[in-house]
């Protein structure tokens, strides 16, 4: 059982007997009283996500993950199919699970699956990707005033925006975070 300071983004907790992962939390010290930690915690099943205040005496159990680097292969309606890189055995998950990530998965992706006694809890992709433009919109030659974008669809089908310097055909770096774009490949 790790104790509240402990804490640390990316850990996985047991918490009202559902397995919640930390994504964001601040040490806070008031000028009189105790010290607390201040959470955001997203429900790895739900997706839903909470805040919630933890004291520094508090008790949670720690919920051991397993990583496991998996090749995205294709997707069957509402299951996503990965392969295990070392075993060649295939997983299917679920769209809820993989939520709007889905719009930057690519075949033959390689991605870091979380698991929890064998069933999978998280799916990570890479910081970016590279994807190739399939459609893009004409820029006006000359327009450079100001911060300029037009929007292009990706190989993926998604859309975003980009600077109107960029072309169809141009393979581009996008922030699987924010869904932004990031520079040229």
């Amino acid at each position: 059982m790790p104790s509240i300071s402990e804490f640390r983004r990316g850990m996985a907790i047991m918490f009202k007997d559902d397995i919640y992962l930390i994504t964001e939390f601040q040490h806070v010290k008031p000028g009189k009283g105790q010290a607390f930690i201040k959470t955001k915690l997203k429900n790895v099943k739900s997706g839903r996500v909470i805040d919630n205040t933890f004291k520094l005496s508090d008790k949670l159990e720690a919920v051991r993950l397993d990583g496991k680097s998996m090749q995205y292969l294709y997707k069957d309606s509402d299951l996503f199919v990965f392969m295990d890189t070392d075993t060649y055995e295939q997983v299917n998950i679920h769209s809820d699970l993989i939520g709007d990530q889905d719009a930057f998965l690519k075949d033959g992706m390689t991605v870091k699956v979380q698991f929890h006694q064998s069933e999978p809890i998280t799916v990570e992709l890479p910081t970016t990707v590279e994807l190739a433009v399939t459609e893009a919109e004409p820029s006006v030659r000359g327009d450079t005033a100001g911060n300029l974008t037009k929007w292009v669809t990706l190989e993926t089908g998604t859309k975003i925006q980009v600077p109107p310097f960029i072309k169809e055909g141009e393979i581009i770096k996008i922030d699987t975070r924010t869904g932004e774009y990031v520079s040229r490949a």
